[in-house]
């Protein structure tokens, strides 16, 4: 049986910063709120030692594919850049 996770304070920090149009320079400098990123670390810890449950495995797993998703965004966006 899958977990599905509820929709990350991560996603809706990107749902948020999309819905406003930002420009490429925007985008380059986004960074994960302080808060996003410490609950980030937690789930790190608890993989490490081996106590992530199966819906902290399937949060982990949504801000790995959250972070893959921003750096090609990312790399996207120093392409139109340094075409300007």
């Amino acid at each position: 049986m899958s977990v599905a996770p509820p929709m990350s304070r991560a996603y809706g920090e990107i749902v948020d910063l999309l819905a406003a149009g930002p420009s490429p320079q925007q985008l380059t400098q986004f960074r994960p709120s302080p808060q996003a990123q410490a609950r980030v670390r937690i789930l790190l810890d608890k993989n490490r030692s081996g106590t992530l449950t199966p819906e902290e495995r399937a949060e982990l797993d949504q801000y790995a594919h959250i972070e893959h998703l921003m750096r090609l965004v990312k790399a996207r966006a120093r392409q139109r850049l340094v075409q300007q």
